[in-house]
């Protein structure tokens, strides 16, 4: 096991506290992240009876964040 994973793990579980505490003072889906799941090329098909959420370019937009802060987090010495 590596010597560095309580850290990471440490730092990760952090991360997600603070981002459910921003979800939470920020009103939820009403506040600072309403625009997830309604960018162009998310597919959303709603029906009576049947709802699809299928958030494509949201989830690219989430990926390339989170890239961005690990290659800054391992370049910073992290």
């Amino acid at each position: 096991m590596p010597p560095h994973l309580g850290k990471t793990l440490f730092l990760l579980g952090l991360g997600l506290m603070l981002l459910g505490g921003l979800l939470w003072l920020g009103g939820g889906a009403a506040g600072w992240f309403s625009w997830f799941g309604r960018l162009p090329g998310d597919v959303r098909v709603e029906r009576p009876g049947f709802r699809l959420y299928v958030p494509w370019v949201s989830m690219l937009v989430i990926s390339a964040v989170v890239s961005l802060l690990l290659a800054l987090w391992r370049r910073l010495g992290g």
